[in-house]
Parts: C-alpha cells; structure tokens; sequence
C-alpha cells in the first residue's frame, strides 16, 4: 500500500480540499483509504457528507493529571511548593488547574497523606467512518494537549484498517505547520504533495514545512492552489520550486466553488467538473 501525505507550514491553503478530490477521483480506479490527521481542527469528513456521528469511536488517553482526594487533604500546601508547572492554585484548599498539569507525580510524591493520585485523561477520540471509502479520523477535546500521539495512533489505526480493506493508497491529511503533529503525520510517507497559495506567508512556511520533509528523506512535489489569485506570488513559488529541484505536480485556480462545495460537503470536482482537469493532471504527475 503505497501512503501519500499532503502538507503545508500554514493553514487555509486547501490541503482538504485537494485530498478530498483527489480521493474522490482515485477511488474510481482503485481502492482508496483516507485519513484526517488533523485532531485539533478535523474537516476532511465534511467533503464527504460525513459527522462526527458517523464516525465508529474509540477513545484515546495519551496524558495524565493529578486528582486530589480532599477527604484526606490535609492543606498543607506542599503539593502546591513543588509543582514545576504552577498547576496547582489556592483557593482554600489546592486546586489542580488541569490545563497546566503535566501529570509529572511531583505532589503526589510528597502529600504525607496519600491524598494525590495520578490518573490518566481522556483527551479526545480516533475513529473509521465509511463513505465513498474508508475515511479515518479523531478530534482532540478542548484544551487537551497531546496531538502528536493521538496522531501516532490515528497512523496505527489508518495504516491497519486500509490494509486490512485492501487498500492500494492511503491519503494522509496532515496538520498544518511543523511541529510533533506534522512529524507523527508523516510517519511512514512514501511521497509528500506540499501546498501552496500565492502569499509571503504561504511560501516562507512551505520552505520550513520542506525542511522536516528533507530531513525524513521523503520525495516530495508542490501543488499551487489559487494560483490565479496574485500572479507575482505564484511566480516567486515557481522560482523556488526551480531552485529547490521540486516538481510542480499542478496548480489550481481561485474559484468561488471550492467554498461552496464545502458548504453543500461535496468534493469540489464533484460539485464543478469544470475542475476536474486540474486534478487530473495531478494524478498523472504521481503516476497513479
């Protein structure tokens, strides 16, 4: 099964959008999974008609935080004088704010009356819808940290329930930027279709992006998106796809019907075959 993963260093460039479509098209000819490894903000599901209620769940504990028992707490305050993280206030009593707790043990090593258990948190859920193909995905819960593990362990689930369907690609939708997130994304790419739009900010976080591509030794491409959108931009990407030895795959128009296809939750060569052209030619580019 051959695994190809869509990046950009900044969000809104349409790394969905593309995935979307081109799964769509893909999936005409061969047998396609998809993952949404983007649990902070997931909406790849959307260009298919699918819900969070759609997806079959599992949860996920990837972190852990202090909970204390008052009925033993004596309030001597020693929890609070060794916490590294200042996550535990004063109100009276301590108080765990559990946005900055690490789950590190430090105030339950020291409560002389046992009053401090560390217990695991449920930060969010990774799970498979079925559509037009399998479609995996997960969404962390508000606040929660941990995405790069929720991500290594939506991969896992991705990686086995495309095999196990017989899948011949896994499309991979990673999260914007270049953090552990991105990282967990990428593990185990066969090729990497970076994005991007015609904006200072779209190019100089595409180089960055390319940068953790390089160092994994990952074969990478470029896709211009709304590419009609700042001529003098789109040429300033070209220029450096030239000087970086990257092979433009293809470049997409600005086109109102890539918003309105997301409203109406259809893949855009779905909602305008107008537009199918373009993705056409992408196919062609990776050969598949």
């Amino acid at each position: 099964m051959k695994r190809i993963a869509v990046v950009s260093g900044k969000g809104g460039v349409g790394k969905s959008t593309i995935t979307s479509s081109l799964g769509y098209l893909l999936s005409k000819r061969m047998k396609v999974a998809a993952v949404d490894c983007d649990v902070d903000t997931p909406n790849l599901a959307f260009f298919f008609g699918l819900g969070e209620d759609d997806f079959e769940k599992k949860v996920v504990s990837t972190s852990e935080t202090a909970k204390i028992d008052y009925a033993k707490c004596t309030g001597c305050g020693k929890c609070k004088d060794v916490c590294l993280f200042s996550a535990i206030e004063w109100k009276d009593r301590p108080i765990v704010n559990r946005f900055l707790c690490e789950g590190c043990g430090r105030c339950a090593l020291v409560c002389p009356e046992g009053a401090i258990r560390i217990e695991r948190v449920r930060n969010g859920w990774i799970g498979r819808a079925e559509g037009r193909f399998p479609l995996f995905g997960g969404q962390m819960k508000m606040g929660e940290a941990g995405s790069g593990t929720v991500i290594f362990e939506l991969r896992k689930m991705a990686d086995e329930g495309a095999e196990k369907a017989g899948a011949e690609l896994l499309l991979i939708d990673a999260p914007a930027g270049i953090g552990c997130a991105t990282i967990a994304a990428l593990r185990g790419a066969d090729f990497v279709i970076g994005v991007a739009e015609p904006s200072p900010s779209s190019l100089a976080d595409l180089k960055r992006v390319l940068q953790i591509v390089k160092h994994f030794r990952i074969p990478y491409g470029l896709v211009i998106n709304k590419g009609s959108l700042n001529r003098e931009w789109r040429d300033k990407i070209v220029e450096f796809a030239k000087e970086d030895g990257m092979a433009i795959l293809g470049e997409l128009p600005y086109d109102r019907a890539f918003v309105d296809s997301l409203v109406q939750m259809k893949t855009v060569v779905e909602y305008k075959e107008e537009l199918r052209g373009p993705f056409e030619k992408i196919i062609t580019a990776l050969a598949l």
